[in-house]
């Protein structure tokens, strides 16, 4: 059963249709998923003292309730390293339709996969998993099983897929830590099921896993209709 604050987080979202990126990270928080550290702010000063602090690359983003994907607007900008790229990039994203606040947030590198869900009007939830990132549409490696999901089906999943040397590691070229990713879908499917009478569809992508971490840099989640 969801927990009241994810209900709550919800109910925000629903005349809109689709729950907002900052929102979306806080409902997978809740479930115990990880998420890059991130400030949500239109301030310059407060996403710079942010920027300065974490002493990394972050990501901007610009929030906007009509804005759903981002990369078709230019609404993403990762890289930033200095305070006058940060102040830069802000000022351009404040511009886009409807933008309310930006989301910097520490960026982190790794392999990128894809972890999501449909809502199946014969089957019920779905989960589905595979190489991420912007070219998910592209490469189309992914592998589908009814959720909710046991470890076997997250080792079925990843033994599928054509690129599944990219979560092994190949070449001397470090892998995924298994333990982690298995946890963090299976984990995931347990909220899927927990969200079955709310949602059309959930994506995460790209979920960027390293050796210690699986984290949720962008997520999606398409609401059923009031």
């Amino acid at each position: 059963m969801l927990k009241e604050d994810s209900k709550n987080i919800i109910e925000k979202n629903k005349s809109l249709g689709w729950v907002l990126e900052p929102d979306a990270k806080a409902l997978m928080k809740l479930q115990g998923l990880d998420i890059p550290e991130f400030i949500l702010t239109d301030s310059f000063e407060e996403a710079d003292h942010f920027l300065k602090r974490i002493d990394s690359l972050v990501v901007a983003k610009a929030v906007s309730k009509k804005i759903l994907h981002k990369t078709e607007y230019q609404a993403v900008v990762t890289g930033i390293l200095s305070s006058d790229h940060l102040k830069r990039e802000m000022m351009r994203l404040k511009q886009l339709d409807g933008c309310e606040n930006i989301l910097v947030e520490q960026m982190v590198e790794g392999i990128e996969v894809i972890i999501g869900a449909k809502n199946d009007f014969q089957f019920g939830p779905v989960i589905i998993f595979g190489i991420g990132g912007t070219s998910v549409e592209i490469y189309n490696d992914t592998a589908i099983r009814m959720a909710p999901l046991k470890t076997d089906d997250v080792s079925s999943m990843v033994a599928s897929l054509k690129a599944k040397k990219i979560i092994s590691g190949y070449r001397g070229k470090a892998g995924v830590n298994m333990e982690v990713l298995t946890h963090s879908i299976v984990n995931f499917s347990l909220f899927v099921m927990e969200m079955e009478t709310d949602f059309e569809s959930i994506d995460l992508n790209p979920v960027i896993c390293t050796r210690d971490r699986c984290v949720i840099a962008d997520a999606r989640i398409i609401l059923k209709p009031s």
